[in-house]
């Protein structure tokens, strides 16, 4: 995480009591190097529970985001996260109900957190995409 940037700042993990290595991925991912094809970070998805944001990411043939890839995202396109729409990483468990989520704090920094997956907030969606293509 300090090596995202939100402007001038830098990104962090307050992740307590866990370690974000504690959140492994639910999903199977290709065992190669590969591309996300057409990601979302689920603005339709704001103020709408995971699990409930779930089913509608699956119903509509997407596949939602490990925290690994969440991260990526956030690496590769600094500044993408917005105060009113910051993006929950349903494909992340550390065997419990709280979900890895990426929310830009009051200071403006990039923050890598969790929420409990029952729980909807009107400034996260759920991040998904299209599909995980295999670099070759």
């Amino acid at each position: 995480m300090p090596e995202t940037r939100q402007g001038s700042f830098a990104g962090y993990s307050d992740m307590r009591p866990l370690d974000p290595s504690a959140f492994q991925p639910t999903i199977e991912l290709p065992d190669a190097d590969y591309w996300l094809e057409d990601v979302d970070l689920g603005y339709e998805l704001l103020n709408v529970a995971p699990e409930q944001a779930e089913r509608v990411i699956h119903a509509a043939g997407r596949s939602t985001l490990t925290l690994e890839e969440g991260v990526a995202v956030l690496l590769a396109h600094p500044g993408i996260l917005r105060s009113a729409n910051c993006y929950q990483m349903l494909a992340s468990s550390a065997g419990d109900r709280r979900v890895p989520s990426l929310w830009v704090t009051r200071e403006g920094r990039p923050r890598l957190g969790w929420c409990w997956r029952g729980t909807p907030h009107t400034w996260l969606g759920a991040a998904s995409c299209a599909a995980r293509t295999p670099i070759t």
